[in-house]
Parts: C-alpha cells; structure tokens; sequence
C-alpha cells in the first residue's frame, strides 16, 4: 500500500482533496481538527470520551511540571506505563467531579475566587509595595501555561466547585472514641508465637531427578525456556543534545549575550544583617502594633548608643526565635530571600549602619548591616566556554521544536534507511543488538522506552525492515528505529538448559518434601501438645513482624482468641510450610493520651478517607466510568 502511495502521489493529492473538502464543508474546520488529533478513545466518562492525544498532552504537561519540580528525577520513571496510566486515571477522576459539581450545580462566587487567587503564592509574588497586581507580569505568567487571565481564573473557579464534591463527605466523617479504640486494639493487637519453618532449601540435598524426569519436565513446560525474540537495530535520536554539537556560534554574539547579562552570570551581591523583631502581626488590633512600634523605638534608641550591646539586646529582646540565639544573626542574604520592606532596608544600607524600626507583616525590626559581599565579576574568556555551552543549549531546543517535523517526515519518506534524515539533520546513526520487547536492565534512553520498543516490534517494522515512526521518548526528544536482523522466540535446546531444568525440578519437590513434612508434625503436635519442639516465643503484630513471613502473622492474628492455645499449619509456597503456635493474645499497653489523641486522629483521617474513596467509586458508576486502556503489568486489583 504505502509503495503505491509513494509511486502516485499526484493521485493521492487528488483522492485526498476530495475527501477532506466535503468534511470541512459539513463539520467545519474545528471538527476536522478535532477528528484528526483526538485519536481513538481511551476512557469515557458521562458519555464522553477522553481520546489518546488528549491523554498524551495531559501526559507531557505532568511530565513536564514534574520535571521543573525535581530536575534530577529519573525520566524514566516519568514515561513508565504506571506513570501515564496514573495520568489518564487522574483525568478521569478529574472528570468524575467535574460532572457531579455540574450535576449538583455547584458553584464559586467571586469573592471565594478572590481569595483563592490572594492566596496563590505565585501571584502574590507579583504584587507591588501598594498590594496592586502587576497585570503585565501576571499575563506573562498565566501565558506560560498557555492560558489568558480569563481562562486561568475560569480554571481556578472550575477546581473551587469541583472540591466541594468530595469535601463534604470528608468534613461529615467521624470517628467516636469508642470506635477508634476497637478498631484500633484490633488492627496493633500482638500475639505470643512459637514458629517452627520448614524451609525448602533445608530438603533440596533429598531430591535427585533422573534425566528422564528431567527432560519429561521439560517437555511438560517448554514455555518456561524460550530464548525471547530478538533484533538488531539502527536508530536515531532527536533531542537537544544530538543537535547541539552541529550548532555553529558567532563570536560577537556570544560576547553581547556576556555584556548584556553580566550581572546575572557573575552572580548576586549578598548582604549580612542582623535584627531585633517586635512582633505584631498585620492582623493584630492597632493599639497593638502602636505598642510595638514604641517598643521597638525605644530598642533602637540603645542600640544606636550603644551598637555594640546590638547582640545581648537582640537575645533578651528579639521575638523571631531562629535569629535571636545568635545575637539575631540571619547570616548572608540575597535579593528575595526575605519579605520585601525588610530585604529593601537591608539593601539600602551602609555596612555597619543601623537601621529602624522597618515595618512588615511581622511586625517591627531593628536592623544592622554587618558585611557585604560582592561577587567577583569574571572576564569575558573566563565566562566563554559557559555561555556558549549555554546558547548552544538554547539554540538547540529551539532547532529540536523546529525539527520535529522535518525528522518525522524524512524517516517516514525514505523508510528503508536512516541515512537520508540522519545526513540531513547531521545526527548519529546508533546501533544495538539482541534488543527485545521489554527494557533491558540499564538500558537507557530510547531502548528504554516500551513505546519504542513496541514501534520496532510491530509487523511493518520486523517483516519489511521499514522505519519506525518518529516516536516520542520524552519530552522534545524524539526516535525512529530499523530492525537490520530479527530473531524469532524459540524453545532453547534441552541441553542447553538442563540445569535450570533442574534446579526448578528439584525447587518444586523440595517445597513438596517441606510441606509434607510440616504437615505431618503439625498432626502430631496437635494430637500431642507436650511433645512439640518449637523455638523460643515472640510477639508479632501487623507492624511488628519479628522477621516471621506475612502468611504466619495473619494466620497467627485469625486464630480464635477463645480457643487459645492452639496450632496453625502455613504453606509459605516455594519457601515451604510453617507450624504457628499461638499462644497468647499479648495486652496492648496503654498509650500515652498524646498518643491516644494522635492515633484516633489518624483512625479518623482513614475513616474520611475511605467514605471519600467509596463515594467516589460510586460516582464512577453513575457517570459510567469505562477506561479502555488495560492496567500495566503489577498494578492489577488484586
């Protein structure tokens, strides 16, 4: 198919015509983009469907926000199937409470609005001295997300109404203290064990297979030793990194971004000071703060008689605890470090002056300006190799933004080779052998991501040797890939297996021989207590497992406590079979009323918690919830 696309495209231009124009006609043109970058359906909520390419731009955006988050995170922890399927459920969760909030008609005023934006930490950072909101700035920063200030606001009403659906069934939960205390006696409750293991390696030197029943076994479970499929690869990468050698730098251009951002680049001058606070809140009453500001004043006036008794005043009188121990000390500060009247009085000052009272939200300081340091300014050849590494990097985002489609496009084009697209774009043809389906440990980059790796496994790709698509590894980072060699999945030679042959052969009869064993003295035990020859007793408890398996705490926590002591059996699977005496349910001591305080308030958080959760689940099916994408491997409901 794609040879005779290839082989009559004026043909295809004129098919294509005719069946795109109608479509603009009777849909519109954003339809037609709707239907083109939706993409199939992965999830479907109220009757409406979240499609691959809205999950995709969610998934980039939360990528990309973790990432400025935690820049050191490992990226491929970021594009792991877990971490989009996680994405894609919080889109549906979002979506859930969006449609009950409209159900339910809730709303945000205004004035709830308003305060929610007061509060955001990024936008009070762009009020001036006067409180006024510098709006320049503010687009700047709501630009960023790709939104208008209309559109961001409209966000923030939307997730204020959305919040009301689950806050109210947690702000209705409680937890009586009777209630809390059962539940909680149950679940720290201990119990005194006798535990004798029957471990399977213990009886692994009784087990020795023939070779016929070894290769019998072999023949039974040939699925267990397969050499997987197999290829050997050519690949190329598109990022920044790639790029950015074949960046040629002009050197006037290089020495105009050093003058212009000097002061940046050589690093900021940091001050000393140390201060004496009155603490009056902005909330506190008036006569209040006039009380302090007196106080204050009249610190200052012994200071300024006496500057150097600044520290011993600062210690008996300074109310910001973290300073006053020192002497009220706050070490080198750098512009924006410290609320703003205080940090302009710093940097307005002359070492060794001092300064007050300073009015701030906290209230009155007394301030002393003790050093100044002032960054060394660097020549422009000690600073050359820096700045150009950092033009370089971002001259080459840029160019990896503007290359994406030409890359797409030259590999899709010329898909019998990587050549062409690597020449025209000057990056490096890699290879890789005995590459599989799965990311093999330590694999890095490319072959580390299963979306790639799936492209290169994909019928088109193992039977014609073609291309790949360009594929999406991370963020601004994108990879084509040919298979040059395919081996197919094979059951491997019995010869060459027969000791891993063996060694589950003699695994599974020894975990038998442990069972039966186990099994046989737990009858005897239960028929003859006395003679039982167990090990020393131990407390054990759902937080204190004294090292004992899972399995043997809980059958140690089922036992009836009426019918103590008694004898348990516990087939630990391969690691063999366990005899659990119980012997005692041991008294929980009584907690502190601290403690007692704090864990109710937990059992409670649990409780709010767990209404929430099932509230929620049954919003999923009122708004018939359906995700059409399975769970990745290790995240199933068990």
């Amino acid at each position: 198919m794609f040879d005779f696309i290839r082989k009559h495209t004026k043909i295809m231009q004129f098919l294509l015509f005719l069946l795109i124009f109608p479509s603009f006609v009777l849909f519109g043109l954003q339809g037609y983009n709707r239907f083109k970058e939706g993409g199939d359906a992965v999830a479907k909520v109220d009757g409406h469907d979240i499609t691959q390419g809205e999950w995709d731009a969610a998934h980039r955006q939360e990528v990309e926000r973790l990432r400025q988050q935690m820049p050191t995170l490992d990226a491929k922890l970021l594009d792991s199937p877990a971490a989009r399927y996680a994405t894609l459920e919080r889109m549906v969760r979002d979506r859930v409470i969006a449609a009950a909030a409209a159900k339910e008609r809730l709303s945000a005023s205004d004035q709830r609005l308003a305060r929610e934006l007061q509060q955001n930490q990024m936008i009070a950072a762009l009020r001036g001295p006067d409180g006024k909101l510098d709006m320049a700035q503010y687009r700047q920063l709501v630009g960023q997300q790709g939104l208008t200030p209309e559109m961001f606001e409209a966000n923030v009403r939307a997730d204020l109404s959305a919040r009301q659906v689950l806050a109210a069934i947690g702000a209705t939960a409680f937890a009586p203290p009777a209630q809390a205390a059962v539940s909680l006696d149950a679940l720290l409750e201990k119990r005194e064990v006798q535990v004798a293991r029957f471990a399977a390696a213990d009886y692994a030197s009784r087990v020795n297979p023939t070779d016929a029943e070894l290769e019998a076994f072999y023949k039974a479970s040939t699925g267990l030793f397969q050499a997987p499929e197999q290829a050997n690869i050519d690949y190329v990468v598109l990022d920044a990194e790639a790029v950015k050698k074949s960046i040629p730098l002009n050197e006037q251009d290089v020495k105009t971004y050093y003058e212009q951002n000097i002061g940046r680049l050589t690093g900021q001058e940091e001050r000393r000071a140390s201060q004496i606070l009155i603490a009056a809140p902005k909330s506190a009453a008036p006569a209040e703060r006039e009380k302090a500001k007196a106080r204050a004043e009249e610190l200052l006036a012994q200071v300024k008689k006496a500057p150097d008794s600044f520290a011993e005043l600062a210690k008996k009188n300074s109310q910001d605890t973290a300073s006053a121990a020192n002497g009220g000390d706050l070490d080198f500060i750098a512009r924006g470090a410290l609320i703003k009247p205080f940090e302009d009085a710093v940097f307005a000052m002359k070492k060794g002056e001092i300064a007050g009272p300073v009015e701030s939200d906290l209230g009155y300081h007394i301030v002393k300006l003790t050093d100044i340091k002032t960054p060394k300014q660097r020549s422009f050849e000690e600073m050359k190799p820096e700045i150009e590494a950092e033009l370089r990097k971002q001259q080459a985002q840029r160019k990896v933004a503007e290359s994406a489609d030409a890359f797409s496009n030259a590999v899709y084009e010329q898909s019998d080779s990587l050549k062409p697209a690597a020449e025209r774009l000057k990056l490096e043809i890699k290879t890789a052998t005995n590459v599989q389906r799965t990311p093999a440990a330590g694999a890095t980059g490319a072959l580390a991501n299963p979306k790639f790796l799936s492209a290169l496994f994909a019928p088109d790709s193992i039977e014609k040797k073609r291309n790949t698509e360009a594929v999406e590894i991370a963020p601004n980072t994108l990879a084509s890939g040919r298979v040059t060699q395919y081996t197919p999945a094979r059951a491997l030679p019995f010869a060459e297996v027969k000791d891993k042959v063996r060694e589950r052969v003699v695994a599974a009869r020894a975990a038998e021989l442990a069972k039966k064993d186990g099994a046989e003295k737990l009858a005897a035990w239960k028929a003859n207590p006395a003679s039982a020859n167990l090990p020393a007793a131990v407390a054990v408890s759902r937080q204190e497992t004294q090292q004992q398996p899972q399995a043997v705490v809980e059958a140690a926590l089922r036992a009836d406590p009426a019918a103590l002591p008694a004898f348990a059996g516990v087939d630990l699977g391969e690691q063999g079979y366990a005899v659990v005496k119980v012997g005692k349910v041991v008294t929980r001591e009584a907690p502190a009323a601290d403690a007692v305080k704090l864990q109710s308030q937990q059992y409670a958080q649990w409780w709010s918690s767990a209404e929430t959760l099932a509230y929620y689940n049954m919003l999923k099916d009122r708004f018939k919830v359906q995700i059409k994408i399975a769970k990745p491997i290790g995240l199933e409901e068990k």
